[in-house]
């Protein structure tokens, strides 16, 4: 099945069976003595893609924290959630390779040039259907711009397996942090999973400016994400939840659900022992978008 013919398919599904009626499951990967950590981090935006880790500090930053995370831990494999993946349902990889999707359209060639040949985990992708029963196994995805870009600099020899879940576009947020919690289990084997998207993200608003040859902030940016870093830090999580009314600026930063809900995942992968540290912070340089990066450890 093609890809497009597949993006239409499971836009014609109902709805999947609520979290409410998972089952007890225990899975069978052996645990390790360190806990995974869980990240969530912007993925940038196309015009990024071909710069290098040495001309933007970002990228830099995803390099040396690869490498940390390569030194402190046994790594099996790479789960991401990413805001380029939404579907009706949610959707977990299973396949074996896994293909690189440039998912961005009208860019110079050399905007496809990269490559990331990165090989999938199946058998703990596997264990994402067992663990959440409603999940729907696939092999009809890849890796889209949500993904590879940043996995290009955190692993760039593509040495660690990964595999995506989708995001259920017409779920609520809560469905989206609750799955998170189901998942935790997998940070005991070796899963770091990766929630990726924008703390702010609209792209229509910044499109608007960015034809008028203006590609600089609105100014309301950092007074959205300091609230949002603010509720992660005091672990307010239901504030962030509820992000369409717990701030005015909430449906402002995030008018569509496909690149705030990541960090819901991450977040209810944490739990009361784990610390939040911003890997990234820095000030926008793009209109209605955030680079804000956060790692969940203990």
């Amino acid at each position: 099945m093609k890809r497009d013919e597949f993006v239409k398919s499971i836009l014609a599904l109902t709805a999947m069976s609520t979290l409410g009626s998972l089952q007890a499951f225990s899975d069978t990967l052996p645990r390790q003595g360190k806990r995974m950590p869980v990240l969530f981090t912007s993925h940038g935006n196309p015009m990024d893609i071909p710069l290098t880790k040495e001309e933007r500090p970002f990228w830099n930053r995803l390099y040396q924290l690869g490498r940390e995370l390569e030194q402190s831990y046994e790594l099996k494999a790479v789960l991401v959630v990413s805001a380029h993946w939404c579907t009706r349902g949610t959707f977990v990889n299973v396949a074996t390779h896994q293909e690189q999707i440039y998912d961005y359209y009208g860019f110079p060639d050399h905007f496809y040039d990269p490559k990331y040949q990165a090989v999938g985990a199946p058998e703990i992708a596997h264990q994402v259907k067992e663990i959440v029963p409603s999940v729907t196994e696939t092999e009809e995805w890849g890796l889209d711009h949500g993904a590879w870009p940043m996995l290009m600099h955190l692993f760039p020899n593509a040495e660690v397996p990964v595999f995506q879940l989708s995001i259920d576009y017409y779920a609520q947020p809560r469905y989206h942090y609750e799955l998170g919690q189901q998942l935790k289990s997998l940070r005991e084997k070796g899963v770091l999973i990766i929630g990726s998207g924008s703390l702010v993200h609209n792209l229509p608003l910044a499109m608007k400016k960015l034809r008028s040859g203006d590609a600089s902030p609105f100014g309301w940016e950092p007074e959205y994400e300091a609230w949002a870093k603010q509720q992660i830090e005091v672990r307010n999580f239901e504030a962030l939840i509820n992000y369409e009314t717990s701030h005015k600026l909430g449906k402002l930063a995030a008018p569509t659900p496909d690149h705030y809900v990541p960090v819901l995942y991450s977040l209810g992968l944490s739990d009361h022992k784990d610390e939040v540290s911003f890997f990234y912070e820095s000030e926008a340089k793009m209109a209605a978008f955030s680079e804000q990066s956060f790692i969940i450890h203990n």
